[in-house]
């Protein structure tokens, strides 16, 4: 919609992957995202933003913040995708092998 947000900073989802294992993975890649906004950082509970806007629990546990700074590079970018990607493939393989 035309709500207000910063050009820099996205929120993403990847449904049936938990926020958590997300940014677990992303940590031992070394890029560095997060499951909340920042004033909610640590919280365990669905961003009261997403939830506020009508996305329900099950997504708005599946979601990451992603800003990019004055420093980001293009290399960055594609790191991150690579990386994303990686960890659509392993949940779609773990599904599999249930």
């Amino acid at each position: 919609g035309d709500a207000p947000r910063l050009p820099n900073t996205s929120k993403l989802m990847m449904p049936g992957v938990s926020s958590e294992t997300q940014v677990m993975s992303f940590d031992l890649a070394g890029i560095e995202v997060s499951a909340g906004s920042a004033c909610s950082a640590g919280r365990i509970e669905p961003p009261y933003v997403l939830t506020a806007m009508g996305v329900g629990d099950d997504e708005a546990l599946c979601a990451l913040r992603v800003s990019l700074g004055w420093d980001t590079t293009e290399d960055d970018i594609d790191r991150f995708v690579a990386e994303w990607g990686r960890i659509y493939e392993r949940a779609g393989n773990a599904r599999a092998a249930e």
